[in-house]
């Protein structure tokens, strides 16, 4: 007997997704629970589970289909009969040609497939780093979630991997234009990415969008992380790092100038007198904003585990849709990535974002003497219809003397 396998309800206002991933081939095991496919909503992957034990039967619909809720993804045959020892045929989608990951490698051409450990099985990008590394998952023990393999584990895998012998010769490209180097490949973009496209590109199209720079002094934020980290991790479980003093101080400034905390409505103007902080985090499939609720009630401890954990769960896709909903203004940390300067985008509908930017020393000028600070350039991108140059200036002033003078920050100044 066959069991259905259907789209699940995938959260307010989203009826579709698109199928990101096969976790599970026709003839593999399946216990009950146990994911077997990945959907991919505006904001997050979304694993389905398989609602019985059995045997994975045919998959419904291709790796890159759009699926309403509701709808057949595949079937589920029960028991461990006949249908284990002979895996069903592959779906006719599969057989013209295999489904693509993010890399462009095909799921179905890697040794292995169909088995607990094939590719198939893994996130896009841990696939990609096992076809760069040449590692064989199956002799990787997993760390991630429910014992998956990640990323981190594969690359440990391929430091530990004797050199390969001399001998044998690279094969060369099966494309024709390898020989030439002038190879193409055409990748569909992820929903995710979609989403980021046209929300950005409206961003842009509704909002009279203008950014206002600063630079800052970070040796005070310096010298007391220096000075407490180790304290700091042993009290709290947590690294102290720069991101819990900017967003403490920038729900100082928000307090201060409340219509960069605001939003556009319509005719209204919408005032928050919370300050739910959006921070931009990079995961597999591109940048997600999960949202620090309540971040001015919470202390910098709380605010860095709070952080601490979005990151990890960004790396696993196991971010919830709830946690990417609201915010009413967001920071973006480009300097983690080299960035010396940039002009961030606001996310709609709010109406600032506040960039940081790599720390360098830079010769300055401190009471008449030329001095080498560490130094990192603010920028506040925001919406001219709604804040003025005076506001945004002033916000960024607050937040700069809170960075160079932590004191503000305890003392609530």
């Amino acid at each position: 007997m066959a069991t259905e396998v259907t789209v699940p309800v995938l959260g307010e206002s989203i009826t579709e997704a698109t199928l990101g991933e096969w976790l599970k081939q026709p003839g593999d095991p399946v216990a009950v629970d146990e994911p077997i496919a990945s959907l991919e909503t505006d904001k997050v992957s979304v694993e389905v589970p398989s609602p019985v034990a059995g045997v994975m039967g045919q998959h419904a619909v291709a790796v890159g289909d759009t699926v309403q809720v509701g709808a057949m993804l595949a079937t589920i045959d029960s028991g461990d009969g006949a249908a284990a020892s002979a895996p069903a045929p592959a779906p006719a989608a599969a057989l013209s040609a295999p489904a693509k990951d993010e890399s462009g490698a095909g799921y179905g051409d890697q040794p292995g497939a169909g088995t607990s450990d094939s590719p198939a099985a893994l996130s896009p990008s841990v696939r990609r780093a096992v076809l760069e590394h040449g590692v064989d998952p199956g002799t990787v023990k997993g760390t991630g979630r429910d014992g998956r393999i990640t990323k981190e584990d594969v690359t440990a895998a391929a430091s530990s991997k004797p050199a390969p012998a001399p001998a044998a010769a690279p094969a060369p490209a099966a494309a024709p234009a390898a020989a030439s180097g002038r190879g193409e490949e055409r990748v569909r973009m992820t929903r995710l990415r979609q989403t980021i496209a046209k929300r950005l590109k409206e961003a842009q199209n509704t909002a009279a969008m203008l950014t206002t720079f600063n630079d800052v002094d970070m040796t005070a934020v310096i010298e007391a992380r220096a000075k407490y980290k180790d304290l700091f991790e042993k009290k709290h479980g947590v690294r102290l790092g720069f991101m819990g003093f900017f967003v403490k101080a920038a729900t100082m400034a928000l307090r201060d100038i409340p219509s960069v905390n605001a939003s556009i409505d319509g005719d209204d103007i919408v005032y928050h007198d919370y300050a739910d902080i959006s921070v931009a985090v990079s995961s597999p499939g591109g940048l997600v904003v999960p949202v620090i609720r309540d971040a001015d009630q919470m202390s910098v401890a709380t605010i860095e585990k709070t952080i601490g954990d979005f990151g990890k769960r960004a790396k696993e896709g196991a971010l919830k849709m709830d946690e990417m909903k609201g915010g009413t203004f967001t920071i973006s940390n480009g300097g983690v990535f080299g960035s010396l300067m940039s002009t961030p985008i606001i996310n709609p509908p709010q109406s600032a974002v506040l960039g940081l930017h790599r720390i360098e020393e830079r010769p300055v000028v401190v009471n008449g003497q030329i001095v080498i600070r560490p130094m990192m350039y603010l920028a506040l991108s925001y919406d001219h219809r709604l804040i003025d140059g005076r506001e945004a200036v002033t916000f960024l002033v607050a937040l700069k003397n809170a960075i160079e003078d932590p004191t503000r920050i305890l003392i609530d100044l």
